[in-house]
């Protein structure tokens, strides 16, 4: 009869400290088995050294990151860096659902603002309200400015782009917040949703060619008036190569 205490199988060979490795890193997300398997025993297999960095790496960030108490970002300072910012304009606030979210928004550097995570979205098949996510925050932002806040953080906010993920999730979120956002006074935008740079049309699922007609963007007018839109970055280079060379 089998002990259920035990371990059998791979287990079995496996040494606990090295079995217990494995299980931490298949509890990390887009870790299967396997992946787990070969990053502990690469662990395993690297210097002292390394491993003590990577030891040494996991407890600082636990210790040494927070959230900035403006914007709920992930930050080592209170007010973040971004909030502190004088070259930012403080009248915009993008509302994004994660941290990752506000690195993909810096790296299209297309916003000078400043922002708001929520740390999630409405999703009440999940048990996830607006009392699990940053809306309250949110909310205080608007209000009027408490005497511990700082110079930089107590400007007033004209505008709040909704930047949730466009999904079904991700569009309630934004409702939700519109409906609160609206009455207080501040111009409330959502980021438009079409076909990206590059794809093709006959590849797109209905939902984005459905977005993308909704927001299309005009070229001219009724009267033969040329609408003036800005053209993609390698269109732009390309055209302006085309009008650098000679006419034959």
């Amino acid at each position: 009869m089998n002990d259920p205490a035990r371990p059998t199988g791979a287990s079995a060979v496996t040494a606990i400290p090295l079995a217990r490795l494995i299980e931490a890193f298949h509890r990390l997300p887009g870790i299967g088995p396997k992946s787990a398997q070969r990053l502990a025993y690469h662990v395993l297999r690297a210097p002292q050294s390394e491993a003590q960095e990577l030891a040494d790496a996991l407890l600082d960030v636990k210790q040494r990151i927070r959230l900035c108490g403006l914007c709920q970002n992930l930050t080592e300072t209170d007010p973040c860096g971004v909030c502190l910012d004088p070259a930012r304009d403080p009248s915009i606030v993008c509302v994004v659902e994660e941290p990752l979210d506000v690195l993909a928004v810096e790296r299209a550097a297309a916003f000078r603002g400043r922002y708001h995570v929520l740390h999630g979205h409405l999703s009440p098949m999940d048990g996830i309200g607006p009392e699990q996510i940053k809306v309250q925050e949110l909310l205080a932002r608007l209000g009027a400015p408490s005497p511990s806040d700082t110079a930089a953080a107590s400007a007033l906010i004209e505008e709040v782009i909704l930047a949730t993920n466009p999904n079904l999730e991700g569009e309630a979120t934004a409702a939700y917040l519109a409906r609160l956002l609206v009455p207080l006074g501040v111009r409330v935008s959502r980021i438009a949703h079409g076909l990206p740079i590059g794809s093709d049309v006959e590849y797109a699922d209905e939902r984005t060619l459905h977005q993308a007609m909704e927001h299309r963007v005009p070229l001219g007018d009724a009267d033969g008036n040329r609408i003036s839109v800005s053209a993609p970055p390698a269109a732009a280079a390309e055209e302006s190569d085309r009008s650098a060379q000679p006419t034959p």
